[in-house]
């Protein structure tokens, strides 16, 4: 497909067909076999449409500012018990990443879950059209890409759009939110989910490596080998998305008992010399960076070791970043901290806030290189480390540095 970045596609053509290409779209006449079109690219989304429709696919769409990615590894791990399922690879989310997961689907495929991401408003109203979804999940209205949306009501707008093209029959699972309810769409099937809602979560229990929780909509009790609360949520979606569609609660219960996730989302690690690592390194917003914090706070010290927190800036939020940051502050109990690593410039707000009687147990620096000398000297073999941060941070060269003993 000669689609138009850094580089026209069109300057491949040749090298496509020399590994094997039959045909292409082209702006331009050539000499190999080709499709004629005006734009490649809409060309691509409008092949990848008729293919979602020619093969009459269920489509499940996930969107949110948390969750969607983990979100779409359970319900792709519920629903292949049953059929033949693909799911977004990665992080291709956007107007060319879905179209080319519906091109590159298995032709026996029933089920297909689409991730819909989003950097301006109209971009998910976009991709709804686009997917036809049968159902759309919505998992969490909340601070990202907050520098290019405003506000969280201009963000609760744009993951609305996953509604715009559901079908007239659709299922739409959104979060009880009083946020989006002035975007909901009338004469839709909407179910609800948070406590006292259409969907929610009973006798939550949290283990250092598993959850345990029950569902208003099950029977059988669930056990998931994930940390974090937040997980028994997106659990909870995959596992009424598996009741939607028929599959029997036993293996419900059995495929969110085994499920495992796209690489980087919040995993535990093991340090060389045996400390255990909570990394969640990928992403970061405010209410991420508290929920990994309420959890890994709640966890027990190893006998004689430390509770280690480092926190990394978080990106993309705009006018109130300051004071996201330094707000950060309401999320920590130092009465289940030994010590707390802040980096990056955007940190200094939280820094700034740290109380007096509590600044001894603080660590701020602006330098990744010094940032990860003072953290991999000082963790021991019974201590506990979270390491929480946007990517671009790159805490994940620390929990490399970690795991494999660096200096």
């Amino acid at each position: 497909m000669p689609l138009k970045g850094e580089r026209d596609g069109h300057e491949f053509i040749e090298i496509a067909f020399a590994n094997g290409a039959v045909a292409t779209f082209s702006e331009k006449e050539l000499v190999q076999p080709h499709i004629l079109v005006e734009d490649c690219l809409i060309a691509f989304q409008k092949l990848a449409a008729y293919t979602l429709e020619k093969m009459q696919v269920q489509v499940i769409a996930v969107t949110g500012s948390n969750g969607k990615t983990t979100t779409k590894d359970m319900l792709e791990t519920v629903l292949s018990t049953t059929y033949k399922t693909y799911k977004t690879q990665g992080n291709y989310n956007n107007e060319i990443g879905l179209p080319y997961t519906v091109l590159h689907m298995p032709d026996d495929t029933e089920k297909i879950v689409l991730e819909m991401g989003m950097d301006r408003l109209g971009d998910i109203d976009f991709l709804s059209n686009l997917a036809k979804p049968d159902i759309a999940i919505i998992t969490l209205i909340g601070e990202s890409h907050l520098e290019f949306f405003g506000s969280r009501e201009k963000i609760a707008q744009g993951k609305m759009g996953i509604t715009v093209g559901l079908k007239k029959d659709g299922q739409l699972i959104a979060p009880a939110d009083k946020i989006i309810n002035p975007f909901l769409p009338e004469n839709t099937k909407i179910k609800r989910f948070g406590p006292d809602e259409d969907i929610f979560i009973t006798e939550l229990v949290e283990h250092k490596e598993q959850l345990t929780f029950s569902v208003n909509f099950m029977d059988s009790p669930l056990t998931l080998p994930l940390p974090g609360k937040f997980n028994a949520t997106n659990a909870m979606l995959a596992a009424y998305v598996g009741t939607l569609v028929h599959i029997p609660e036993e293996k419900i219960v059995q495929a969110l008992a085994q499920v495992s996730l796209t690489a980087n989302r919040t995993e535990w690690k093991k340090a060389s010399n045996g400390a255990d690592i909570l990394s969640d390194v990928y992403n970061a917003n405010p209410t991420a960076m508290k929920l990994i914090l309420e959890t890994f706070q709640a966890i027990p010290r190893n006998e004689k070791g430390k509770k280690i927190v480092v926190l990394a800036d978080m990106l993309e939020l705009g006018k109130a970043s300051a004071e996201l940051h330094a707000g950060m502050m309401k999320a920590l109990d130092f009465d289940r901290l030994d010590s707390l690593y802040l980096y990056g410039q955007l940190m200094k707000n939280l820094d700034d806030n740290i109380p007096e009687n509590e600044k001894h147990k603080v660590h701020y620096y602006e330098k990744l290189e010094d940032l990860q000398r003072a953290v991999i000297t000082h963790v021991q073999p019974r201590d506990q480390i979270l390491l929480k941060g946007s990517n671009s941070m790159k805490l994940g060269e620390i929990v490399e540095g970690l795991e494999n003993g660096e200096n």
